[in-house]
Parts: structure tokens; sequence; C-alpha cells
């Protein structure tokens, strides 16, 4: 008999769904069948059951916060069961100790993390049977019972465990030494906020300080264009003054001088340039461009778009999200023309079919298995959805996707180019542009993904004209402008400049740089890297512009040159994770120059700290509002996360305490414990009493008002399987 451990309670249940089954408690009993011919179990984590161990397990004198005991470098890392997830834990070491358990089916999610995960709770039981590996990129009942047939060998995917594990630990010992070290100088310059810093988040964050400096110290000038409309014969258009291509004088005089030469003059066609080109379609997408394609269009922030395309992908309607390939192999591709007819249903995508290309098969732009890592591009499955059974977000990702796919069996898109260059007098040169759609192509299905934007100023409708032909000149005016600032970042475009490590990139260069492993954090961390720069308050993000706050500015001034914030030496570390992953770089050689890097981190902030001037800054903004007991544990002394104590937290051994404009626990900073209950709940603020009760297992207070949409309600909030859940007038009394 087999036991199969899945990631999630809903994975377990999908993976058991093809099968008849009884549901248990924290686990499903497959009956026997043609697959498992004796039957087997289905059990499941609830995320990681377990994590990192926090520094007082390896030292007592490393609970308290003091410079003098860093670096923290533990002789070898160690998991512990999360205190909050212990019930399930030991549900699945009982299964897997039973008798009649002769084999382990590891059935994580195919990637890093899901195979940290399930390792680590059969490392942690202790139990040393025979483990194979399911690895599958969609969870249609084809896809599952084909890869329970097709199972792996456990040490083909051991060497994702060891980047796995060695991410994991490097992440632990960059941001347990750094952002003790930093807190804790800090201190000493009368800033007694808490700060966090990380191996991802902290170049990630450095990136958007320097977009807010740029922002700050830009000083705009105002400039003076000459814009001429022309007649000739009738065939009207409009031109730009221009000297070796400048358009734009720095002086008023100058360019009224220009207009006053060219009023009522004659004008002569001095050259006509046409250029035709052709736009290939889109690739298929990757998570980092579903990401910002979704926060372009709809302004879904990144984590959203994940969350929404897990949903998908656990309903077993799309491949697996967290992938970084926008290729797909000949085995996918083959099912193309099976897919695309059960699309051709729907009526938001009727219209587009029949597609001009009925296969793919052997287009290299789309089917390349040498560009297939662990898993394939972003694709619906042959298990296609009734639209109306989704949620109106999810029918959004769904269709881009869907739209991805039918876009690849389209033609190129072709645009004629059209540039005039008019003489006035033979001495001003005027310059016009203009743009034509010779072939829709691809643009028919998906320019809908780009908001119809407003036909550029320099382009237009240009009229048929030839060299030498001379017309007059109908109007011409000055027009004033001033130059603008950089523009911030929207989410979007944070993850792809994530994805290039900072390289800012035109769009045409962007699909090359996307093909590379280098960059900061993977497909499946970075939307949670930038949710977690929101919530330590480092930045904001407002109409979907991403600044940099004061705490995030000063603590970016603080690292300053530090290799904590380049961008470029966090890109090598993903590359050398991934060699590891591949089985080409040794874990040991990886973890030895890490903790050699967390101690010349450590060295840095020393020697930074003695040239620390802040006079610029409100000091006031960053030091405790509350007063509070002082505790040694993993809490910088005076930080603010000696708020006020609510209760035990759901996820581990700390405390949760007032945050501010939220409740959170303690020991974040030390173990990345990150259990938070929001303070505002569907408008209505959560109280102080109310907090402590759900934290003790109770209901709280009936909470009168909640808002969802039009709607107003009340409700009782409770902890039901560690989620929040609204408990209505009736219910569980």
């Amino acid at each position: 008999m087999e036991i199969i451990i899945a990631e999630k309670p809903d994975q377990g249940l999908k993976l058991a769904s093809p099968f008849p089954f009884k549901r248990r408690d924290g686990f499903i009993e497959i009956l026997p069948n043609e697959v498992f011919k004796n039957g087997a179990y289905c059990t499941w984590a609830v995320g990681h059951l377990t994590e990192l161990c926090p520094p007082e397990h390896y030292k007592q004198e490393w609970k308290t916060w003091k410079l003098q005991t860093l670096p923290i470098i533990p002789e070898k890392f160690q998991y512990k069961v999360t205190r909050s997830k212990y019930k399930q834990f030991s549900i699945v070491k009982q299964l897997l100790n039973k008798q009649e358990v002769t084999r382990v089916i590891h059935a994580g999610d195919a990637g890093r993390e899901g195979e940290l995960i399930v390792r680590n709770i059969i490392q942690l039981s202790g139990v040393r049977k025979p483990m194979k590996r399911l690895w599958i990129s969609s969870l249609t009942n084809k896809a599952i019972i084909d890869g329970f047939t097709k199972l792996l060998d456990e040490t083909d995917t051991r060497a994702t465990y060891y980047e796995a594990y060695s991410r994991a630990c490097a992440d632990w010992l960059v941001g347990m030494n750094a952002s003790r070290a930093y807190t804790l100088l800090l201190q000493q310059k009368g800033i007694s906020d808490v700060f966090s810093l990380g191996r991802v988040q902290t170049p990630t964050l450095a990136l958007i300080v320097k977009r807010e400096k740029e922002i700050a110290n830009f000083q705009s000038k105002p400039f003076w264009e000459v814009n001429a409309t022309f007649d000739f014969q009738g065939r009207v258009y409009k031109g730009k003054w221009h000297k070796d291509g400048e358009t734009r004088l720095e002086d008023e005089a100058v360019a009224n001088k220009i207009r006053q030469f060219c009023e009522g003059k004659q004008a002569s066609i001095q050259s006509v340039e046409k250029e035709r080109k052709e736009f290939q379609p889109p690739y298929l997408f990757n998570l980092s461009s579903l990401q910002a394609t979704a926060n372009s269009l709809y302004k879904f922030s990144p984590q959203k778009t994940l969350e929404l395309a897990q949903k998908l992908y656990v309903k077993g309607m799309i491949s697996y999200p967290r992938s970084d390939s926008s290729h797909v192999t000949k085995e996918e591709a083959q099912m193309f023309p099976d897919i695309l007819q059960k699309l051709k249903q729907f009526d938001e995508l009727g219209s587009f079919f029949p597609v001009p290309k009925p296969s793919i098969l052997h287009n290299k732009r789309y089917v390349d298995e040498k560009k297939v890592t662990d898993h394939y591009a972003i694709i619906p499955t042959e298990q296609v959805p009734k639209l109306a059974k989704l949620s109106p977000d999810e029918q959004q990702i769904y269709l881009l996707i869907a739209k991805r796919l039918i876009a690849a069996h389209y033609e190129q898109a072709i645009f004629d180019y059209t540039t005039i260059h008019t003489v006035i007098d033979e001495r001003a040169t005027f310059i016009s542009k203009g743009k034509q759609e010779v072939q829709a192509g691809w643009r028919k299905v998906i320019y809908s993904e780009k908001k119809k934007q407003k036909r550029d100023e320099d382009e237009q409708d240009l009229p048929l004209v030839q060299e030498k032909e001379t017309g007059t000149v109908k109007k011409v005016e000055v027009r004033e402008g001033k130059t603008e600032p950089p523009k911030r970042y929207t989410e979007g475009q944070l993850i792809t400049l994530m994805k290039t490590a900072g390289k800012h990139l035109e769009d045409s260069d962007l699909v090359k740089v996307l093909k590379q492993t280098e960059g900061l954090g993977t497909e499946a961390t970075r939307a949670g890297i930038i949710k977690g720069l929101k919530d330590r308050k480092y930045i904001e993000v407002k109409r979907n512009q991403v600044s940099a706050t004061n705490k995030g500015i000063l603590l970016i001034d603080s690292i300053g040159d530090s290799l904590l914030s380049s961008p470029e030496m966090t890109a090598k570390w993903e590359q050398r994770l991934h060699e590891i992953g591949e089985g080409a770089s040794s874990p040991s050689d990886f973890m030895n120059q890490v903790k050699k890097l967390s101690l010349k981190l450590i060295e840095d902030a020393m020697k930074q700290s003695e040239s620390w001037n802040f006079s610029s800054y409100n000091l006031e903004e960053f030091k405790k509002r509350r007063k509070g007991k002082k505790t040694g544990g993993t809490k910088a002394r005076g930080s603010s996360s000696t708020g006020t104590k609510m209760g035990p937290c759901k996820k581990c051994n700390g405390d949760v305490v007032d945050k501010g404009t939220f409740y959170g626990c303690s020991n974040y900073t030390a173990t990345k414990c990150d259990f938070t209950i929001s303070k505002k709940l569907l408008g209505k603020t959560v109280s102080q009493p109310n907090i402590k009760k759900l934290l003790k297992g109770e209901e709280t207070n009936l909470i009168k008002g909640f808002k969802k949409g039009d709607n107003t309600f009340d409700a009782k909030l409770s902890f039901v399987d560690g989620k929040l859940k609204f408990v209505y007038s009736g219910e569980g009394e």
C-alpha cells in the first residue's frame, strides 16, 4: 500500500478524485483500483508544516538581540514542526508509520517549494521508506492518472530539494544577521523601529528607492516646439520642426522666430520614407508575463494574479502557474487543436475562430523542448470550464491565458510606417510620421490586452505625396511643454524589473531577457516579496503606482553600496541556486559562501554606521509610539513589535501584537512567521478585545456593518481550520 503526500488539502482531494475514495480526518482513503491495486492513503501538508528553528534553538544567548552575538551562524540548520499545524503533522506521521504502507509518493507541487515542504515532513517523521515522485503540470483527471502511472524516482528531483533547502537557509542567514545588525545600529542613532532585510527584498527595495530619488531630484524644464499644418493641393497633414533630430527648443524667442519665418511660405517634399514592419504573436504566458499583463489591464496585484491562477490550476483548468517557461513540448502542442475546439464554444472567444493556423506543432517560437524547464508555459487544459461557474476575476485570468493560446495560431501583425520630410523655403525642416495597419493578425485576438491607447501625437494618417511636390504652409503654431520626471513603477513593471535583475529594457528586448534564469527571486516568490515590502511599510501602492516610504528610503540610505542592495549580486546568487537545482553546483560550497557573506554584511554595517547622518529625516517618525515591557526573545528592544500583546500566534510560539494597522506575530523578523490579521475587514475595525477572543479560539462579539459591494451584513468572526471565517446569525449556536 502507498501513501500520497500532497501540499494542500484541496490538492489532495483533487489527486484522489479520479479514484473511488472515502474521506477521513486529515486524509483520504483511496480504495483499490487499477492504478492502486491495494488502495492508498492520500494526505497533505497545510502549506509549510515545518519551519527553520529560531536562533535560540541553537544557542540560548542568540535569543536576545545584541551586536555582540552576531553573526548568528548555526553549524547545521534544523527544522521543527510548526506548532499550530502539529495535529496534521501527527496524522501524516501516523500514516507513514503504518506497517501496510510500503512506499511513499511525494505529490507536493512540482517545484522547489513543493519539493521542500513534503521532504521536510518525511524527514521529521523519522520514517525511511522507498519514495517516488509525482511530477505533473496540470490537475486534470487524465494528467493525474498518467502521472501516477509514470512516477519519477525520488533521486530525479533530489537536486531541486537541495536548491530549495539552500535558498531557505541562505535567506535565514542573511535576513537574521542583517536585520539584527541594522536594527540595533539604527537604534544607537535614536531610531527605534524594527528593520527587516533580506537577500531578495532589499535589492528590490533599492530599485524602488532609486526611482523615488530620481523623481525627487528631477527638475522640470520648459521647452517649445513648432508645429506646422501643410496643404498639398487639398492633401493636408501636420509636421514638427526639427534640427538634427531634435524637436525641442529651450528658447521661446527662437521658437517664435521660426514660426514667423515659416508663416505663409511655400513648402516642398524633401523625401518620403516607407518601411513595412512585421510583429510576431506574443509568447505564451509564464507567471511573470501573466502578472505583468493582468496588472496592466486590471490593476491586479502580482499576488492576486498568482492566487487566481492557483485556483484555476487546482480546478484543473490551466497548467501549473508558477512556470518560468514560455514554451511547450510537442506533447502539449498536439493537444492544442482539441483545446481550441472547446474554447470555440465561449461567446467571448467565438469570433476568433476559425484560427488561420490549425496547428503550431512545428513552430519553434512556441514548441521547443530545450526551452521547457521544470514546467511548460501556462496554457488552458482540455478541462475547459463553464465560465459562469468562475468568479469574475477568475474569468478574466482564464480568458487572458486562452487568448494567448489562440493568438499563437494567428498570423503576424503588419504595419506600414511612413515618414515625410517637408522643407520650408529650403531652410526649415519638418518631420511627419504615420502608421497604417496592413494586417491585423494576432492583434485581432489580444489587442484588448493593451488598453486601446491614444494614437501617438506624432502619428497620423498621412496622404500620398511625392518627392519634390510643392504646397503651402496653412498654419504654424508654437506649443509649450515641460520635461516630466520618470514615472513610478507599477506592480506589474516591478515584477518584470525583478525578473531582469534591474535592467531597464525596451519591450522588444524583454522576451530575450525573460528567457534567462538570472533575476531577483523566482516566479513563485516575487509576488510575496512585493507583498512583504508593503507589509513592512517600506513601500506604498496607490492607484497601481509603487512609491518608497521614508522608512524604506532611510533603510536603503543606511545600507549604501553594501552587497545587500546589489541586484546583480542577488541575480548571481539565483544563478548559483539554479545550478544547484540542476545538480551542477555544490550546496555546501554555496552555503560556505553565504556564511562568509553574513559576516561581511555585519562588518559593512558597523563601518557604515560610523558615517550615518540622518539630519534630513524627522526621526520622531521612527520612534516607538507605545509603552510596553522590554522583553528578550527575538524582539529588538524598543521596537514597535513590543506593542500590546493580543494572544498566542496561530502559527508559531510567538506573541501576536498590535502593530498599528494590523495585528502580527512578534517572531516575524526572527523566524519569518507571517501570521497577520488586518485591523480592517470589509470596512469594519476589529477591536483588541475581539482579537483576543479570536486568539483564544473563541468567536468575537457580533460586529455590525460589514460591507461587501452594495450589501451590508452583521457577523461574528472565528478561526475555522486555520482560516478567518464569518459566522452569521444562527451558525455555531
